[in-house]
């Protein structure tokens, strides 16, 4: 092959980074919006057609789509008021979110849970709407990189079923949260130290919450889009660095 035929194909093949901007901001414009807020799981597909999850069983059952087809699980959240950790850190605000993404991509499914068989998953992402600010943040993660980086596959390697009850996912969520995973702090302590940080104004947190950035951005090492609602435009688009 001729080095410009080489060089044409490399710019044509798009980078994990360069495909979590446009999953980020195509979520954005498509999903936020200050009156969408009855679903709130939804999983997009290869070919960018947005499902809520009960859509999605149902065309599952019929074959119209495959476990195959899917490629992003969407938990679209919204608030009122403001919230620090819902905006700065959206990945943090739901403990079930994880487990819930995991084990759809393993082909599993529930019928209590928001879990159903999409194995060929790539992304998750978190969407909170601020509706009195008309803003939205999104965040977009590569979901085997934060499976790894979170020991789920060693939390679900015992699971022998395909249909998954209430007590097992409430398991994995459990386990997922007692782990260390913040800068040496537990999911709900990491919270607190954040909470004292950003409403307290406690100072004194400083280096902590510092830690716990870092470990948030290393763990789930983020693509993220600010939108605004009103005026449906792009903000600001960024993957978080390390520092």
């Amino acid at each position: 092959m001729k080095i410009d035929e080489l060089l044409k194909r490399l710019e044509n093949i798009k980078t994990d980074e360069d495909e979590r901007r446009e999953i980020a901001e195509y979520i954005a414009q498509k999903l936020g919006v200050d009156n969408s807020i009855r679903y709130y799981h939804y999983i997009i597909t290869k070919d960018r057609k947005i499902y809520n999850t009960s859509s999605y069983k149902e065309l599952l059952k019929s074959n119209e789509i495959s476990p195959n087809d899917a490629y992003v699980y969407v938990k679209n959240d919204y608030f009122t008021g403001y919230d620090p950790i819902r905006y700065f850190y959206p990945f943090l605000i739901d403990r079930y979110f994880l487990p819930h993404a995991y084990l759809s991509k393993l082909g599993l499914e529930s019928k209590f849970y928001r879990i159903a068989p999409a194995t060929e998953l790539r992304y998750v992402s978190m969407v909170v709407r601020f509706l009195n600010a008309k803003r939205a943040v999104v965040e977009v993660a590569n979901i085997d990189d934060v499976a790894i980086n979170t020991n789920l596959p060693r939390m679900v390697r015992d699971i022998s079923t395909k249909q998954i009850d209430d007590d097992v996912a409430e398991i994995i969520a459990s386990q997922l949260v007692s782990q260390k995973l913040f800068a040496g702090h537990e999911y709900y302590k990491a919270l607190v130290i954040l909470y004292k940080y950003y409403e307290n104004r406690d100072t004194s947190l400083a280096k902590d919450v510092a830690a716990i950035i870092h470990a948030y951005n290393q763990i789930f090492r983020p693509y993220r889009t600010e939108y605004d609602l009103k005026s449906k435009q792009i903000i600001a688009s960024f993957e978080r660095k390390l520092f």
